[in-house]
């Protein structure tokens, strides 16, 4: 199973260098966007651009690839913002499982942080699960956060940019 996970990332890595992934560059889910205290680079993923029913899913591990591609030889962190999201928004479990095994061991290795932002229980069970039984090495750098505010430790503000809706979202929950 190794090794077909290995092939076939190999394959999609070089689908994604030429493959026209404007539709999901355009939805604004998935971006870079600066650097941590410590000069990591941070991905952002927003839950609610992500629609999981209206997206070509083959093309959205492709851009995953492109974005993640050029920095996993490198410490990094990822926030995922799940502010105002619905079922519409969020992949499946089987999906989830099927990125997580196509992507080599450098990316799990160099994630350093994988930030929640705004979780229900809904995410926090699924986490569970996920890092339990799928991926136990990376249970550690899952961190469910509640507040835009609680990320200023690792994160500038200066440098990070999130959706207005977002903040919002933030500012309705935690004043």
């Amino acid at each position: 199973q190794e090794e077909l996970n290995r092939l076939r990332y190999e394959r999609l890595l070089g689908e994604s260098k030429d493959a026209d992934l404007s539709e999901i560059a355009h939805s604004g889910c998935i971006y870079q966007a600066g650097t941590d205290k410590l000069g990591r680079p941070i991905i952002v993923f927003i839950g609610k651009w992500f629609r999981y029913n209206e997206m070509d899913l083959n093309k959205a591990i492709l851009y995953l690839l492109r974005i993640l591609e050029p920095i996993s030889s490198r410490d990094y962190v990822v926030v995922y913002f799940h502010s105002r999201t619905s079922r519409n928004n969020i992949p499946s479990y089987f999906w989830l499982k099927e990125v997580y095994a196509i992507l080599p061991y450098r990316y799990k290795k160099n994630l350093k942080a994988f930030y929640i932002v705004h979780p229900t229980l809904w995410t926090k069970v699924t986490c569970w699960w996920f890092t339990t039984f799928m991926a136990p090495a990376i249970k550690h750098k899952i961190h469910n956060t509640h507040a835009i505010q609680e990320l200023s430790p690792t994160i500038e503000s200066k440098d990070f940019e999130i959706p207005m809706f977002v903040t919002e979202h933030d500012m309705s929950l935690n004043g």
